[in-house]
């Protein structure tokens, strides 16, 4: 655990901003203590190109006054200036008021008592920048080697994130977590056409630390090793006949499937059109929950904030409640949302499932997404047997475009890589493709999902939500998967229709 953070009197706040509040009459009461410190180096063409270092701190005190939400955030962190900021959250409550057309109750939660930090082994800002920077700046210039190679660049994102959380029940709760967003993206430019072709790792974010660049959890090496070939292969690609084609999606491409159409989909404040920030409501309505056939049998979605090295992954979220699994589809039906306790006590679903956060000290925690995942089969089959399950198909590899519509619904999505099965064998790449679906039907089509091993912890470091905006991190974990009958686009021939 930071000690810097732990120096901070974080009791002595939290007592003093919940007394008030408590001497104000507020049923409920929270108080949020947060460093956020975040850097970046970006290498480019081999040569360092910037790097930054920055932090938050500050505070936020969150109540429920006569069923109505206040909230007041600021950086006094003396025992006056965070009683100072009760009084502030209660007096927009008494503003609020007359505005609001529910009274806020929340979701019960057991006390907790308790500190916690994520699984990682060497944090990122513990190691010195020219250290950092070295790694980085080789990997550029190994891809800048490389033939076929105009440009390259290379970034890593690294994030340590300390709160101290307290609320009326009695609650306390200090927690670190640190993750990082290792990235390179090779470019080559035609310089007689101009056109030009890119091809980027698949290397996912994750919730480790500095170890992960250097080997744990993942082969940089060999991946950077590959990735120029890869580019002049895709360059020399020809174009595919647009078509009904069966799929065979990897999870560096079907995590961002899985995010945008079941992840949004099942946030609970989506479904009941309470919030249509950034990815619109749900169509997998409240109505739903127990009957709609989300998908097929093969089917077994869950959400968590527990998974190791998962970038939702915490002890408590913003809201006091301990972190838990729990499932969203089952068998191909909707049977779980995404819940906060608001959400929670309103539609009578039992506790929270812990999924309240806020991503700095100065923003009000909303519901947001947890890892959210499709299963493996316990005894299910390589991705190689998959491909050759396929006498027509596409073998999609990593993420890269996507479009959907604001009822989670008709989507399109590109790749890094698409690669052409034929008769259960695997061919070259194919260039400009995007598969599309209607959620449901897509799901529905999913014949088979991968074993144990061809399982991967994909995910984001930006999802957006919410006015003033917020971003999270999040990790959507999926085996590949066999699809049958997917409408295929050539976009080369979309744009010049």
């Amino acid at each position: 655990m930071d000690a810097a953070f732990l120096a901070l009197p974080l009791d002595r706040l939290a007592d003093a901003a919940l007394t008030r509040a408590g001497e104000l009459g507020v049923s409920h009461a929270d108080f949020r203590l947060e460093r956020l410190r975040e850097g970046q180096i970006r290498i480019r063409d081999g040569e360092l190109d910037g790097a930054t270092d920055g932090d938050i701190t500050g505070c936020a005190v969150r109540v429920v006054h006569d069923g109505t939400w206040g909230f007041a955030a600021g950086v006094d962190l003396t025992p006056s200036g965070v009683a100072a900021l009760a009084e502030q959250a209660v007096d927009v409550a008494r503003v609020s008021r007359p505005l609001s057309s529910e009274r806020v109750e929340l979701a019960d939660e057991p006390v907790h008592r308790a500190s916690w930090v994520s699984a990682y082994e060497r944090n990122p800002f513990d190691v010195q920048l020219a250290e950092r920077v070295a790694l980085l700046a080789d990997w550029g210039r190994r891809l800048q080697r490389a033939g076929g190679v105009t440009h390259s660049d290379v970034s890593v994102m690294a994030v340590q994130e300390n709160k101290h959380y307290a609320d009326l029940s009695g609650t306390a709760i200090t927690q670190q977590r640190v993750r990082v967003h290792p990235q390179a993206t090779v470019v080559n430019v035609d310089v007689t056409t101009g056109d030009f072709e890119t091809m980027r790792t698949l290397a996912p974010p994750t919730g480790r630390g500095w170890e992960y660049l250097t080997g744990d959890g993942w082969d940089f090496d060999a991946e950077l090793a590959e990735l120029p070939e890869l580019l002049a292969e895709r360059a020399a690609a020809p174009g595919l006949e647009a078509g009904v084609y069966d799929l065979v999606i990897h999870p560096s491409n079907l995590w961002l499937t899985i995010h945008e159409s079941v992840g949004h989909a099942t946030e609970l404040d989506r479904a009941l059109g309470y919030e249509a920030a950034y990815a619109g409501t749900s169509f997998a309505t409240i109505d739903g929950l127990g009957t709609l056939r989300y998908g097929s049998e093969a089917m077994h979605v869950t959400g968590d904030r527990i998974v190791r090295n998962g970038l939702a992954t915490i002890g408590y979220d913003d809201e006091g409640v301990e972190a838990q699994s729990w499932d969203l589809i089952r068998d191909g039906v909707l049977v779980g949302y995404q819940l906060d306790r608001r959400m929670a006590r309103l539609c009578d679903l039992g506790r929270s499932n812990g999924c309240a956060f806020a991503d700095a000290p100065s923003h009000v925690p909303v519901q947001r997404m947890a890892n959210v995942s499709l299963q493996p089969a316990p005894d299910g089959a390589k991705t190689e047997d998959l491909i050759g399950a396929v006498d027509d198909g596409l073998y999609v590899v990593g993420d890269k475009s996507w479009s959907i519509d604001m009822q989670r619904y008709n989507f399109q999505f590109t790749a890094q890589r698409f690669y052409r099965i034929r008769n259960g064998a695997l061919g070259g790449q194919v260039r400009n493709v995007a598969y599309q679906g209607v959620t449901p039907q897509f799901w529905a089509s999913m014949e088979q999902v991968g074993g144990p091993s061809t399982y991967v912890l994909g995910g984001a470091f930006n999802c957006g939500k919410g006015q003033p905006g917020q971003v999270a991190a999040v990790s959507h974990g999926c085996p590949s998967a066999l699809f049958r009958g997917v409408r295929v686009l050539d976009t080369d021939a979309e744009r010049s229709g």
